[in-house]
């Protein structure tokens, strides 16, 4: 999966897609996902980072990941 060329991503958490002209505002944690999914990481390696950087159990992390993808799905910022 890797974020769409043309998406926007600012230091304090501001996307913007140019396509379709919406906005979006992420927490820190959002950011530092988005940015390693545009740093071409893989899930495996997304969770890891995660799991050492926030104190967190596994199975809360995986729902997380997968709530956080699918709404970057829904919002046409990522591709497959």
């Amino acid at each position: 999966m890797k974020v769409k060329e043309n998406i926007a991503i600012s230091d304090n958490g501001f996307v913007f897609n140019p396509t379709t002209g919406d906005s979006f505002t992420l927490n820190n944690t959002g950011k530092e996902i988005l940015l390693l999914i545009k740093g071409g990481k893989s899930m495996g390696e997304i969770k890891t980072t995660l799991l050492s950087s926030y104190d967190m159990d596994e199975t809360t992390l995986d729902r997380y990941l997968l709530d956080f993808v699918s709404e970057l799905r829904f919002n046409n910022l990522i591709d497959e």
